[in-house]
């Protein structure tokens, strides 16, 4: 991936064929995504713009031919997130603006996609029905809970703002492999929100999802810029206790497997913008990993 990130930085017509060839795909708009990001980071606004105005020409044919939003969502609020950053240098402000993004998305596709709705829908209707048939051989009825037009334009909003989130990383990741070796690691594991937007965040995700099943879904957006912070804190205890990937492998695999995992996290990244966790675990000047271990060991 560094390979590719050094072709697309070598001049504009490499960025721009690797920008359109992906952004009319389904399978690989992020890469797309995670060039414009890049490109914005590094040459500035008006680079990452005119990248733009040529990308959204296959994802608008796309949109225009199936109805597909999703690419054209994409490239534009992963576009968004790399304006914020690159006017701020604060990635925290600039997951941050991934909640406006997954709200905006949604709505504008409540309001404007009715038949593409409908379409997932039913096709979630469809492999629902399907599961309950599998789960009621065995004698007992099962029914599952069908999702209406309103939750399924929730669900691509909070997933327009975790993947544009997760472009922008992997932009902010390959800059800093070319320009800055170490230097995202470092600014990851500083992702960090104060109580006032945790709580924010956090009454925001508990009222939509207070106010019925049709905002679940939507409650999510809320949750991922904690979701984010909760990672970062991982990655810094990792750090900080000088174990290995493994570790985080482990937690990965957790977190995927186990919805309580996930809850935890959130929890985590809520109780360390009230106690800053990171500022306790900074060593103190002469200590180092090594020595920390040393201490505990005896």
């Amino acid at each position: 991936m560094k390979g590719l990130a050094s072709f697309v930085m070598r001049g504009r017509f490499q960025a721009l064929l690797v920008t359109v060839a992906g952004a009319g795909s389904l399978l690989f708009c992020w890469i797309s995504a995670a060039v414009l990001a890049l490109v914005t980071l590094r040459k500035g606004v008006g680079q990452g713009a005119w990248l733009l105005a040529w990308a959204v020409l296959p994802a608008g044919a796309l949109l225009y031919a199936y109805g597909d939003s999703g690419p054209l969502t994409l490239l534009l609020g992963t576009t968004v997130l790399a304006v914020v950053l690159r006017q701020s240098v604060n990635l925290p402000l600039a997951v941050l603006a991934c909640v406006p993004v997954g709200v905006v998305t949604g709505l504008g596709i409540a309001a404007f996609g009715g038949e593409y709705l409908d379409q997932i829908v039913t096709v979630f209707g469809e492999f629902l029905a399907t599961m309950e048939q599998q789960l009621s051989q065995g004698g007992t009825q099962v029914v599952l809970a069908r999702p209406d037009a309103r939750q399924v334009a929730g669900m691509l909003g909070a997933g327009t703002a975790v993947s544009s989130v997760l472009c922008l990383l992997l932009a902010r990741y390959w800059q800093a492999a070319l320009y800055n070796p170490g230097g995202f690691g470092q600014e990851f594991r500083a992702l960090y929100y104060p109580p006032m937007i945790t709580a924010g965040l956090a009454l925001g995700a508990i009222a939509l999802a207070g106010m019925g099943p049709q905002y679940r879904t939507w409650a999510m957006i809320c949750v991922v810029p904690l979701a984010l912070a909760g990672f970062a804190l991982v990655h810094a205890r990792v750090k900080w206790r000088g174990q290995g990937t493994g570790w985080l492998i482990g937690f990965y695999l957790a977190w995927l497997l186990f919805d309580p995992v996930k809850l935890l996290l959130v929890f985590a990244a809520v109780a360390d913008s009230w106690f800053n966790f990171r500022q306790r675990w900074t060593p103190k000047p002469g200590t180092d990993v090594s020595e920390r271990k040393t201490d505990e060991d005896r």
